[in-house]
């Protein structure tokens, strides 16, 4: 078995090579109409580039698009490591973690 390296001990270099490894592997299985591998790839470049990202740029009580889910808004109730825990507007109201990297200020724009 391979000794994978966490990301959080990955340099920015090696997680920009990671994130586009994922990527590139995430294309193909699309193509070859591998779903659930395509689902897993693009959920693994999500986290990695969590790891780019500064936790402190988010803050506790505002509200952020989420990343391929148009018109949909996350309000953090809380940030833990790389993951912001909250609800989305409108919905049911329970509680979930979406990694940083899925959420955009509403200030940058549309």
């Amino acid at each position: 078995m391979e000794n994978e390296k966490k990301y959080s001990d990955m340099t920015e270099a090696e997680l920009r090579k990671e994130i586009a490894d994922l990527k590139e592997r995430s294309r193909k299985a699309e193509q070859l109409g591998i779903v659930n591998e395509f689902a897993v790839l693009e959920r693994k470049a999500i986290m990695a580039r969590a790891y780019l990202m500064d936790p402190a740029e988010f803050k506790k009580g505002e509200v952020y698009r989420i990343e391929g889910d148009p018109g949909v808004f996350f309000k953090i109730d809380y940030l833990k490591g790389r993951f912001a825990w909250g609800h989305r507007l409108g919905g049911d109201n329970y509680i979930e973690a979406l990694p940083i990297s899925m959420l955009t200020s509403l200030k940058e724009g549309k």
